[in-house]
This record gives C-alpha cells, structure tokens and sequence, in this order.
C-alpha cells in the first residue's frame, strides 16, 4: 500500500468510526453544536494583536489571524509575535479562531517557493496559537481559475505538505475562485483528510455559482466560512443567509464564521449590526 492509499485509508475509518457513535454529540459542549462569529484581522483594518480590542468592542467571538506579509517576514513565525497574539486573544477574553496566509494573493503556492515554505512553517504557527486551520489563499497574482498549470502545481505542493498537517491534526483550507466541483477535484488529488475548501460565500455569489447547491455538494469537505457579500451589509444583499443556515444544517457544518464584509459607514457599529444578524441565523448553541 502507498502512502497516499494508506492515508485515504486512515480517513475513511475515522469518518467510519464518527458516523458509528450516533450518542457522542450527546456529550458534546453546548458550544460545539453551534456557530461562533469571528472576523478577519484584515477586515478589522489591524495588523497587530490590536485587532482583539477592535474585536472586542463589536462583540466578536474571536480573529482570524493573517500570518503576516513579506514587509515583516511572516512576523507570526516568530514566538514573541505569538506570545503578543495570544496574550491579547486572552486579555480580551477571545479565541484566535484560525489562521490565514493572505500574502500568498502576492507570492502564490503556485509559483514561488517562498509560499510553500510558509506553508509548511504554517504548521508550527498553528500548534503554537492552538487552532487547526490556515486559510490558504490563491486570489491576485495566485488565481488558479483558468490555470491549468497552476492548479497542477497547487496540487503538488499540496501533496507534499499535506503529510505534515495531518500529523499535527490541521487542515489546509483552500480558498479561490474556483467552484467547488474544482476544488473537490484538487482534494481528490491531493488525497489527504488534511486539505479542505475554505469557502466564502460573497466570493462564489461574485462568479456567479449556486452557493447553496455548492455548501450542500461540500459536505465534510469544508474547515471554515467566510461572510460578505461584495459592499452591501449582511443580510441586506444578494446572499440568502437563512438558505445558507439550511444547506449548512444539511452537511452538518458547526464552527467559526468569519465576517470580511464591508463597512460603508462605520467599522465598529457595522460590524456590531453584522454581528448582530449572524448571530440571529446562525447562533452559539444550534
């Protein structure tokens, strides 16, 4: 048996194993059936353990945190940047909710070895903050959509790194503007429980996909969802949110739901009326 086989192997007795302990989300933590509402650091319009307080102030449940840029060399893969984000996720009473790789939009996974790299100190950063997900990025110079050759060395890459994260028990969340039969084709490939679709629904509403359909045809193959819906407040838009809640409700998807939406007036008051109408749809206990 090859590796790759082994690992397909490995995966299909866990999800074997879960489905054959119908009583363990009886025991479950109220918290862990539900949704929790995060934001982008990005979209907090910080780059630095600030955006706790910006958070805070909104009432979020936590940050997704970016790994960092090429301006101050990945700053997250240096301990004391981790001690600072941890100590603000702690003094702010929020959880770090996953991590993201946005400079790879700039230096892409598919072309420069510097992404790739990254990636794999990713895997270190992740254990050091406590989450399990790192959104890997491939929009700007990274677009994989009409890329042949780019999505096949997105996909070797991928088969390098995936080993990796799957030892440490993390997930590889791909993000782009491909459509999700795309990217249930690289996953194939890659062969490995470790890579998922990070999927955000104002991107996919953007290019013009079912993205109802596309959440349902997703199960157990999603990490995390982003919320927006290009510049219109959430709920206000072109996403049916409550259709999203009952495809969510269909695959079963409980987590973090990050919001990287617009703020046309104001960040922190529309934030809050964000946060407000998620939590409406999609609350803590569900």
């Amino acid at each position: 048996m090859s590796r790759r086989e082994m690992f397909a192997c490995t995966g299909k007795t866990v999800a074997a194993l879960a489905l054959s302990a119908p009583l363990a989300p009886l025991f479950a933590a109220p918290e862990s059936r539900g949704f929790k509402i995060g934001a982008c650091e990005w979209s907090l319009r910080k780059a630095d353990p600030t955006c706790f307080d910006v958070a805070k102030e909104i009432g979020l449940d936590g940050v997704q945190v970016n790994m960092g840029s090429v301006a101050n060399n990945m700053h997250l893969r240096r301990p004391d940047m981790q001690r600072a984000y941890l100590d603000a996720a702690k003094r702010t009473g929020l959880e770090i909710a996953s991590l993201a790789m946005g400079e790879l939009n700039n230096v892409p996974l598919k072309n420069d070895p510097r992404a790739s790299l990254w990636l794999l100190d990713s895997i270190e950063v992740m254990k050091a903050l406590g989450v399990n997900v790192v959104l890997v990025a491939a929009f700007g110079k990274g677009e994989l959509k009409g890329d042949k050759a780019g999505i096949e060395m997105t996909v070797e890459v991928l088969k390098e790194i995936a080993p990796r994260a799957e030892k440490a028990g993390v997930t590889l969340g791909i993000e782009n503007y491909l459509s999700t039969a795309e990217n249930l084709d690289i996953i194939q490939r890659v062969g490995s429980p470790a890579v998922k679709i990070y999927y955000d629904v104002g991107n996919s509403t953007d290019k013009g996909y079912d993205i109802y359909a596309e959440i349902r045809a997703m199960k157990g193959q999603v990490c995390e969802f982003h919320a927006k819906d290009a510049g219109f407040m959430l709920g206000k838009g072109r996403v049916d949110f409550k259709k999203v809640r009952e495809a969510m409700d269909e695959i079963g998807y409980r987590g973090w739901i990050q919001i990287e939406a617009a703020a046309p007036k104001n960040l922190v008051t529309d934030y809050q009326a964000n946060r407000e109408f998620l939590k409406s749809v999609f609350p803590l206990s569900a």
